[in-house]
């Protein structure tokens, strides 16, 4: 058998390290302490807030006002589930503010198609370009309120439309609105190019929705295929549960919040697949047509 130079072995052996070692810093319930010192910010700043400690090596204005947005995150959140257990952490949360999405993209290398991520104990994104700059870092707080404020079971459909509902709501002077959809922060800007037949069973047929059990137990398409057309369901299945019919099922969707999301919960503190299916695709319907003219998605 016909040996290998040492110097390809050597090669070999390295990447394999590398490898393993950046999988292990991306795992999510890693602290992750040496991501903190090696991908930092370099020659930036540092700023707290009553709830926050940013590093960043963005300008100090996009800074200070990432750290107004996420404060009025944490306010709207916690208002919206002050009745629900919930602990105080015993440090400020971290966020880590990028200039560029350049830079951002160039420490996250594990998953390419993500603009932002939450790898505890830090939200890591980039300063937004358009008229809300904030919705990628909102995105990824409102995953570490649930985490490490809320405690909630963090089922991937209940996670990542909590964060969509959250991290997409309208921020003014005034405050985060929950449930205002704002058509400059993701997914909301994709629910308008979305091609929607009007037929339930036909859009599940050709793949144009991806069906309400594929959502809650993840046997749907890869994501990396279909990452805004989940997003957007997301999004809008959380919206729904909240605001529906006057918020008819917000009670039982808060007892998924804290009990578990599985097909056989949101049965029992909800509804029928079939049925609660043909309610949630009218209502996305409907979010779809009030986003193609007003600037907000009415509650």
């Amino acid at each position: 058998m016909r040996m290998k130079p040492p110097w390809l072995l050597l090669i070999a052996m390295v990447a394999l390290v590398a490898a393993v070692h950046g999988w292990m810093l991306d795992r999510p319930g890693k602290a992750a302490v040496p991501v903190v010192q090696k991908h930092a910010p370099r020659d930036g700043q540092v700023i707290e807030t009553t709830h926050y400690l940013v590093r960043s090596n963005a300008t100090m204005e996009q800074t200070r006002a990432t750290g107004e947005a996420v404060e009025k995150l944490h306010a709207a959140y916690l208002a919206q589930f002050a009745h629900l257990p919930h602990t105080t952490p015993p440090a400020k949360l971290q966020l880590v503010l990028y200039g560029t999405r350049s830079e951002f993209k160039a420490w996250n290398s594990a998953i390419p198609w993500a603009e932002a991520r939450y790898v505890p104990p830090e939200c890591r994104a980039y300063v937004a370009d358009g008229a809300n700059p904030y919705h990628w870092m909102l995105h990824e707080a409102a995953h570490q309120l649930a985490q490490e404020v809320m405690h909630f079971q963090r089922a991937k459909w209940i996670d990542e439309g909590l964060a969509g509902y959250f991290g997409a709501s309208r921020i003014d002077a005034t405050g985060l609105h929950p449930g205002d959809a704002d058509r400059n922060a993701y997914p909301i800007w994709w629910l308008p190019q979305l091609r929607f037949s009007g037929n339930l069973a036909s859009d599940v047929q050709t793949g144009r929705v991806i069906p309400l059990k594929a959502l809650i137990d993840g046997s749907g398409p890869p994501i990396a295929s279909y990452v805004n057309l989940y997003y957007v369901e997301w999004w809008s299945l959380v919206h729904f549960l909240l605001h529906h019919d006057g918020g008819k099922y917000a009670p039982g969707f808060e007892r998924l919040l804290q009990h578990g999301a599985s097909v056989a919960d949101f049965e029992r503190e909800i509804g029928p697949l079939w049925a609660v299916q043909v309610e949630w695709y009218a209502y996305l319907l409907a979010q779809q047509e009030a986003l193609r003219t007003p600037a907000l998605v009415a509650r």
